[in-house]
């Protein structure tokens, strides 16, 4: 007898990458914004954790707009997963964008334009309008084919129902195409928008749930409405300003949303709607909702995208802006002056600054355990303290680094928990910073074009440079 082979099923929703910072839930804050010791990925840095959680509460209660914060530390301290612990913590609602300080030289436009667009991202318009619908318990379709194909269009009828009523509808073709591509059935309940026809079905009816029907795991089943059949809902869009932009822009503007390539927008096109978005604010039809734009490594912007921030955080629609520097006194792009992390002074003004300090050995011995739990890696309690001695002694990024390469190595030798040979054995193979700086300071002859050893040349015989 021939041997079933039975195809092997992938959860699709189930496959998800793991990434730098895919630990992050949240910025691990109290109820009173204090920052709690280890809290939804977040490990230490209190101080910044809790002055962050102070400008997200603001945020969220919409006492702030453009006003910007920059997030100062060394490289390694948390500064972006802060970053995206605010993100986080404020939920789909509150558009929040990110981009790099370099991603803006390398797009098909203009420097401000890009920077414009990425702030236009930032801002939501919370968008409402009343809707009639129609909304009940589907108690019988009645569809009624004609004898001969193509000498009439379908009629039908449909039943719904409440609690307290029902009643009974006519069907033209085009509803009775909407019901069959929702694959409406009785005892689904469903919603249908008047204006437009459009049908939704909200799920099964508790009453139906008893039934032998052949339904998934993902059914969803609700409560038969009450009252009356026909009622009128406020319905909320939430959209950008750039999806606006984008859609007014040019024809099928909408298309471009899909592809990205949204080009340069026109100054009036922005301007008609700023106007109407205030006057839907006026109408108490919409409302702005401010969100955050996050900015890393500001300090490869040049002096022109500075100049356009200060311009920019002085217009009434701006979001919160929030970037991340790690370097120290620097020479400001696109000038030979100095500055503070690379930023015109007049801009650092305006800015709310927090500080991340290190990690200390304990602190980073949990963010180990964390990674260690995402990266669904066991390892010994001696494995781990070697790991935590390397990432003190070298930097945490290595460390982290380290953790996957030394599971790879332990599943090679059939082993299932890491050990101290493990995470040996990859630290030889794979070297940090300072190793690797030691190593080419001994083996500098040996390179093409090494430049410390033209200048110990240059000591040695003061013409060497000048032949």
């Amino acid at each position: 007898m021939a041997e079933l082979k039975l195809s092997e099923s992938r959860d699709l929703t189930r496959i998800e990458r793991i990434g730098a910072h895919s630990h992050i839930r949240g910025l691990g804050l109290d109820s009173s914004l204090e920052a709690r010791d280890v809290s939804e990925g977040m490990v230490g840095q209190t101080q910044a954790r809790k002055a962050a959680g102070v400008i997200l509460q603001m945020i969220k209660d919409g006492k702030i707009a453009g006003r910007a914060i920059l997030l100062a530390g060394q490289p390694g301290t948390g500064k972006t997963a802060i970053a995206m612990g605010m993100a986080k913590s404020l939920g789909l609602e509150t558009p929040f964008s990110m981009l790099s300080g370099s991603e803006i030289f390398s797009l098909e436009m203009s420097k401000t334009e890009a920077l414009m667009q990425a702030f236009r991202k930032s801002i939501g318009v919370r968008i409402k309008e009343e809707a009639e619908i129609i909304e009940g318990e589907v108690v019988e379709i009645q569809i009624d084919r004609p004898a001969v194909s193509g000498a009439a269009s379908k009629t039908g009828k449909l039943t719904l129902k409440t609690t307290d009523m029902e009643t009974v509808y006519d069907l033209g073709a085009k509803m009775i195409e909407a019901l069959g591509k929702e694959k409406v059935q009785s005892g689904d309940v469903i919603a249908i928008d008047k204006a437009s026809g459009k049908i939704t079905k909200l799920g099964r009816s508790f009453s139906r749930s008893r039934d032998y029907d052949a339904i998934g795991p993902q059914t969803k089943f609700v409560q038969c409405p009450d009252g009356e059949l026909q009622k009128r809902k406020e319905v909320v869009h939430c959209v950008t300003l750039h999806e606006i932009d984008v859609i007014n822009s040019r024809t099928q503007g909408f298309l471009a949303l899909f592809t990205g390539d949204t080009g340069e927008i026109r100054a009036e096109v922005r301007e008609q709607i700023d106007t109407k978005v205030a006057e839907w604010r006026e109408e108490g039809k919409a409302e702005i909702v401010p969100g955050v734009l996050f900015i890393d490594e500001v300090h490869m912007l040049d002096i022109e995208c500075f100049s356009f921030l200060n311009r920019a955080l002085e217009n009434e629609m701006a979001p919160i802006l929030v970037v991340a520097t790690n370097r120290g006194i620097t020479t400001i792009r696109g000038t030979n002056y100095k500055s503070p992390h690379g930023i015109p002074i007049d801009l650092l003004d305006r800015l709310l600054i927090i500080t991340t300090q290190p990690y200390s050995a304990e602190e980073i011995r949990k963010i180990l355990d964390i990674r260690c739990q995402e990266e669904d890696v066991e390892m010994f309690e001696d494995a781990k303290q070697l790991l935590t001695k390397i990432g003190h002694e070298t930097s945490l990024r290595y460390a982290i680094h380290l953790i996957t390469a030394a599971a790879l190595n332990c599943q090679k030798r059939k082993g299932k928990v890491v050990e101290v040979q493990d995470i040996t054995r990859v630290y030889n193979l794979f070297l940090d910073v300072r190793r690797s700086t030691q190593y080419l300071m001994e083996y500098q002859k040996e390179y093409m074009f090494n430049e410390a050893s033209m200048v110990d040349a240059g000591k040695d015989d003061p013409d060497a440079m000048h032949d």
